[in-house]
């Protein structure tokens, strides 16, 4: 199976350039190409070209050709980049697009020449039509799905879209939701980094809406001052891990789900990997050199992230803050390091193994365990899991950066702009790069 993801700003752009048009026009995608360990090859488009008047050779209402030069720098540029070659067109006219014989001698020949000149890397073709869009690898039969991520996670074509009725269990949510969304939650693979306070919520609220694929990631074992705040945790279960007992809960529920879990720590390369094959990432963890690679995971190769975070602050045993925070990483909004909400000194201390912590001068001290409370836990997380919904459903919810203030009960939406030369999420960043780019993470 193959798809390709895009930011929604470059394909509503695209649209605009090609659509509506008496002639059919033409653009080509740059994307980087990953592949899963289920065996999924993604496109992730990094940048697009739109053709000029000069670039073609032909136009016409049933057909367009480009010129030569084009097709020569566009390649010249993939194999240089190591980047797949996405070439798009439109076709006039308001009904659902459909790939003609024009189109198939065309990419004979394109697919032919790029299998001599760049062999290493899987190409497609996308046409659009003010009715839609299709997408297809180039010079073959085989449809490709097309992911687009912005405000919502929408999937715009997808050859593979459930028709079956969703199950009686979820009866309630269909009536909010609709059986697309219900379908959209059911097909998702979503990665649960952290699996104390809120993570464990995530989890529980997760499965009971239908998700059935999981990665669970979190080093850590059940602690006596866990039993407070981790959902399904016994006393009993002290000293075994984390991933454990939420993994247990979801079985609990839901026998055939689907399970990856990993007790280990983020911060390493090795386990940041299982990420990629995920479709949305819960950011649960409570330390900045974490939420560093979380980030990158997510713009890089395209994996939107809710990120979670919950705060009480005291002063001299007088509580003087009670706070949450939820935010959506993902195209089109700004990364924790735009927001100002990652310190570098503290990313750069959670990077350091405990001997290394031990001999750096500018390292002083432990911290302190920070206060925790499952309701806070609990109505965070609530606001998270609805994001989500928000995001792959027609929940007509679009807050995408969220501050909770329990002392004053309100909810406050927060804008943060994204940075232009952001290290993370801009086109001169890690911006889907995929495999090109080194995680900034430990390589032990």
């Amino acid at each position: 199976m193959i798809e390709f993801t895009i930011d929604a700003a470059d394909l509503e752009a695209v649209k605009a350039a090609l659509l509506p048009s008496d002639v059919e026009r033409c653009a080509v995608l740059f994307a980087s190409q990953v592949t899963r360990s289920d065996g999924l090859t993604r496109l992730l488009v990094r940048d697009y070209e739109l053709a000029a008047a000069d670039d073609y050779a032909a136009q016409g209402t049933q057909h367009a050709e480009l010129r030569p030069a084009l097709v020569a720098r566009v390649t010249k540029r993939a194999r240089r980049e190591k980047l797949s070659l996405i070439f798009v067109h439109s076709h006039p006219g308001s009904g659902a697009p459909h790939f003609s014989l024009i189109d198939d001698e065309g990419e004979h020949h394109l697919a032919a020449f790029l299998g001599h000149r760049h062999p290493d890397n899987i190409h497609a073709a996308l046409v659009m039509s003010a009715g839609g869009l299709r997408a297809r690898q180039l010079g073959t039969i085989n449809e490709i799905r097309v992911v687009s991520l912005g405000e919502r996670r929408v999937i715009p074509f997808d050859p593979e879209r459930a028709m079956e009725r969703p199950a009686e269990a979820f009866d309630r949510q269909v009536r909010a939701f609709g059986a697309s969304g219900q379908h959209a939650l059911e097909r998702m693979r979503v990665a649960i980094v952290g699996l104390g306070g809120t993570g464990s919520l995530v989890a529980q609220q997760l499965v009971h809406l239908g998700i059935r694929k999981f990665i669970l990631v979190d080093p850590d074992v059940i602690e006596a001052t866990n039993l407070n705040r981790v959902v399904g945790a016994m006393p009993s279960d002290v000293g075994n891990s984390k991933v454990e007992v939420a993994a247990r809960y979801i079985r609990s529920f839901a026998a055939g789900a689907e399970i990856t879990s990993v007790a280990g720590d983020v911060i390493k390369a090795r386990t940041a990997q299982v990420l990629f094959d995920a479709d949305l990432i819960f950011g649960c963890t409570d330390s900045h050199g974490s939420r560093s690679i979380l980030q990158q995971v997510s713009y890089q190769y395209l994996i939107p992230c809710i990120d979670i975070g919950t705060t009480i602050t005291t002063n001299k045993g007088t509580v003087t803050g009670i706070f949450g925070r939820v935010q959506m990483l993902a195209p089109g909004h700004a990364c924790l390091s735009c927001s100002d909400l990652l310190s570098p000194e503290e990313v750069r201390r959670d990077m350091m193994s405990a001997f290394e912590r031990k001999s750096d001068p500018y390292i002083q001290g432990a911290r302190e365990p920070a206060p925790a409370v499952v309701s806070l836990n609990g109505t965070v997380v609530s606001l998270a899991v609805t994001m989500l919904l928000g995001f792959v459903t027609e929940i007509p919810t679009r807050g995408h950066y969220v501050i909770y203030n329990a002392m004053s009960s309100t909810l406050r939406s927060v804008r943060s702009g994204a940075k232009a030369n952001c290290f993370i999420c801009s086109r001169e960043g890690a911006f889907a790069r995929g495999d090109a780019q080194r995680l900034f993470a430990r390589q032990d």
